[in-house]
C-alpha cells in the first residue's frame, strides 16, 4: 500500500486523538500542551537573530526576495532534518504522555521557525519596535498566527507581555501545536515522510508571512539606518534544544 495515504490516516487518528484527549483530559492535558508553549515563549528571546546588514554581509547581490528565498530554504532544510533525526517512539495520544523525542520536536522546529520570521521582517524592512523581549513576543505572536506583522498597527505588534498577555499567547501557542501536532510525528509516519511534512509545512507557513511583509515591504535604500540587533545574553544552541526540556 502506498506509504502517503497510511501516513495521512496515522496522522488525522493521532491528531483526532490528541484533540480529544485535550477536550476530555482536563487539566493534565492542558498542562502538558502549556509546558511545551511556555518554553517556547521562554526560548523566543534567546534565539539568535542575524539583523539586515548582517545578512547582506554573508548573502552578498541578493534582492530581497532572493535573500528571503534563502531564509525559507534554509529553514525547511533544518525543520526537514529534524523531522527526520527523532528516532522512533511510543506515542499515547494525550499530551501529559508525550515523549521527550517529539517534545523535542515541536521546541526545535519553533525554534527554526520564528528565527525565520524574524529574519523575514528584517529582510522586509518591517522589523517590530521595542527591546529584545518585546521583539520576541511580537515574533511569537506571528509564529502562533502564522501572520506578518503590520508595524504601523500597534495591535499587531501587541509587543508588552504583562500576565494576561502571556496567558493568551500560551492559549494561542498551545491550539497551534494541537492543529500541527501530527505534522511533527515522523516516528508516527516514518522518517523521510515526516522529514517532507516538515519542510511542507515551513515553507507554507513562510509564505503566508511573505504574503502579508510584501504588503507593507520597505525598500533597503529607503530604511533609516537602525542600531543592530542586541545578542541574547544567554543564545540558544539551535543544535541542543533537549537541554532546554531539562534532560
Amino acid at each position: 500500500m502506498c506509504p502517503a495515504p497510511v501516513a495521512r490516516r496515522r496522522a488525522a487518528a493521532v491528531r483526532d486523538g490528541v484533540r480529544d484527549g485535550v477536550r476530555k483530559g482536563g487539566s493534565k492535558a492542558r498542562a502538558g500542551l502549556s509546558y511545551l508553549a511556555d518554553r517556547i515563549i521562554d526560548n523566543a528571546p534567546r534565539i539568535p537573530v542575524r539583523d539586515l546588514d548582517t545578512l547582506r554581509r554573508q548573502f552578498p547581490g541578493l534582492t530581497a526576495e532572493q535573500l528571503a528565498d534563502k531564509l525559507v530554504t534554509g529553514a525547511a532544510n533544518a525543520t526537514s532534518t529534524v523531522g527526520a533525526g527523532i528516532g522512533a517512539a511510543a506515542m499515547l495520544p494525550v499530551p501529559p504522555a508525550m515523549p521527550t523525542e517529539l517534545a523535542t520536536e515541536i521546541t526545535g522546529v519553533a525554534a527554526i521557525e520564528l528565527k525565520m520570521i524574524a529574519e523575514l521582517h528584517e529582510v522586509y524592512g518591517r522589523r517590530p519596535p521595542g527591546n529584545l523581549k518585546q521583539r520576541s513576543t511580537a515574533y511569537l505572536n506571528s509564529w502562533s498566527s502564522e501572520r506578518g506583522i503590520d508595524v504601523t498597527r500597534p495591535s499587531t505588534v501587541n509587543a508588552a507581555l504583562g500576565g494576561q498577555m502571556k496567558r493568551e499567547l500560551r492559549q494561542q501557542i498551545m491550539k497551534r501545536m494541537v492543529r500541527d501536532l501530527p505534522n511533527l510525528m515522523p516516528f508516527m509516519v516514518g522518517a523521510a515522510v515526516g522529514a517532507v511534512m516538515n519542510r511542507r509545512d515551513t515553507k507554507r507557513l513562510a509564505e503566508r508571512i511573505r504574503k502579508d511583509l510584501r504588503k507593507t515591504r520597505v525598500p533597503w535604500e529607503s530604511l533609516p539606518e537602525l542600531p543592530p540587533l542586541e545578542k541574547p545574553a544567554d543564545p540558544l544552541r539551535m543544535g541542543e534544544i533537549p537541554r532546554e526540556l531539562g534532560r
